[in-house]
């Protein structure tokens, strides 16, 4: 495989799937009044994508096991393309959502499968700069998506948002052609497992976004059932046990978890402190992050052959001291200028794509052969929870500071983020310091 000519492909990709999120997010008030509808409805215009794309991310990665990467794709792409061209067409909040479910039930294939695909196909020498273009085409959509998706939203209507999303057509026949030919494995995949691990997700998730207690104990009871059933079980279960045992894939998930809570907070609060605190408009917002994402794109090639040619560990704690180094800064000095947030997401968005890369890539390396798609599915699902989280979390702590200065409430908020970030980064030097004990432990025994 030229994975030289299949990375730039796939990150294209991955910057259509993850911009269908982006998108719709500052569409959604001009949503609401078209198809006159509440707010909570609307938000299941986005909820129902995210839960969809969290949990079909974890399925196509687990299937990769036993299923050919090719055969994977041209189901969840043909789903994803095909239910974006019904959204051309669709005139009422039913037909929208159920879009929206058919998107993410194809969506996940981009972000897992990338993955999957970069761990089992690109030696390990060149497989941190293919894995920093899966991170580059996220950057890139968080940056551009609402841009692009204000323009298309004010000038066209929602319903050309789904136009942008068909061009995932145009991908899938070059891939297909691309990667390489697969013989199924055997392999017995645990349907009932699967399903466990759908409700586990989906419960959890909206309890968060709903704040309900009744689905937070739903959920709970749930991941109760599923760990019984682990335990029981003799045959392989769809989230592998062995996953757990290893204490390195635990921190490292502690570590992505932390790092997309950050992410995703950060790009939640962003825009809401450039309208509240600067006033400025939708258009200028998008303007002002976007620098930022472009950075990212430009770095991304050079971040990817610098984690090759240095470790992943090293940039896993430079790219997180960054990101610490620009919390800090929106700490004290959130409401001093919008060039403050411009400059700060400058250096936070790189920082970010460095960390993540170096993330998966070391997740990849540490993972054996046959726990690859099954490790680095449950990773993303587990990052994917960070940002669902925080995005929640962050709007519940603002919310509740409605009798103090706004722009001291955000600031509050974002030194949150700033302690996770600093545990994060506890729990990357306390694996750099295991990894080399491990390693001196192995050159003393050779």
């Amino acid at each position: 495989m030229n994975d030289r000519v299949v990375m730039p492909i796939w990150m294209f990709g991955v910057f259509i799937v993850i911009m269908n999120t982006t998108m719709f997010n500052v569409s959604i008030p001009s949503i609401i009044q078209e198809l006159n509808i509440t707010a909570d409805l609307g938000s299941w215009i986005i909820s129902s994508y995210s839960i969809g794309y969290a949990l079909s991310t974890v399925i196509y990665s687990r299937l990769s096991d036993s299923i050919p990467l090719r055969k994977l794709l041209l189901v969840g792409l043909t789903i994803l393309g095909l239910s974006s061209v019904i959204g051309v067409v669709a005139q009422d909040f039913s037909m929208l959502l159920a879009v929206r479910i058919l998107q993410s039930a194809g969506a996940g294939t981009m972000a897992g499968l990338g993955l999957v695909m970069a761990s089992r196909y690109i030696p390990y020498n060149r497989r941190g700069r293919a894995i920093a273009m899966i991170s580059t085409g996220s950057a890139m959509a968080f940056g551009f998506g609402p841009i692009i998706g204000g323009i298309i939203g004010q000038y066209i209507g929602f319903n050309g948002l789904f136009g942008v999303t068909c061009l995932i057509l145009l991908v899938l026949p070059i891939l297909m052609r691309l990667l390489p030919r697969e013989e199924p494995k055997p392999s017995q995949f645990d349907v009932f497992g699967a399903v466990l691990t759908v409700v586990n997700a989906a419960s959890l998730l909206i309890a968060v976004m709903q704040r309900s207690i009744y689905w937070f104990v739903g959920s709970i009871l749930s991941i109760a059932v599923h760990a019984w059933y682990m335990k029981i079980v003799k045959k392989e279960t769809f989230i592998n046990p062995k996953l757990f045992a290893a204490k390195d894939y635990r921190k490292l998930t502690m570590i992505g978890f932390c790092v997309l809570v950050l992410n995703l907070g950060n790009l939640f609060l962003m825009p809401l402190a450039l309208a509240n605190l600067a006033h400025e408009s939708t258009l200028t917002i998008g303007l002002t992050i976007a620098p930022g994402a472009i950075l990212s794109a430009l770095l991304g090639r050079f971040i990817g052959q610098w984690i090759d040619r240095y470790g992943n560990i090293r940039f896993l704690l430079i790219g997180q001291i960054l990101l610490a180094v620009v919390l800090a800064v929106f700490s004290f000095a959130i409401d001093v200028s919008p060039i403050v947030i411009l400059c700060g997401y400058l250096l936070f968005s790189p920082a970010f794509s460095a960390t993540l890369s170096s993330l998966n890539n070391e997740t990849s390396h540490i993972l054996p052969k046959q726990l690859i798609g099954s490790g680095m599915g449950l990773m993303q699902l587990i990052q994917f929870f960070g940002g669902s989280i925080s995005v929640a979390v962050c709007g519940m702590i603002l919310t509740m500071q409605n009798n103090i200065p706004l722009a001291l409430a955000y600031e509050h908020v974002y030194r949150v983020l700033l302690v996770v970030c600093l545990l994060s980064l506890t729990i990357s030097v306390w694996y750099k310091l295991s990894a080399s004990r491990a390693e001196k432990l192995m050159q003393a025994t050779a």
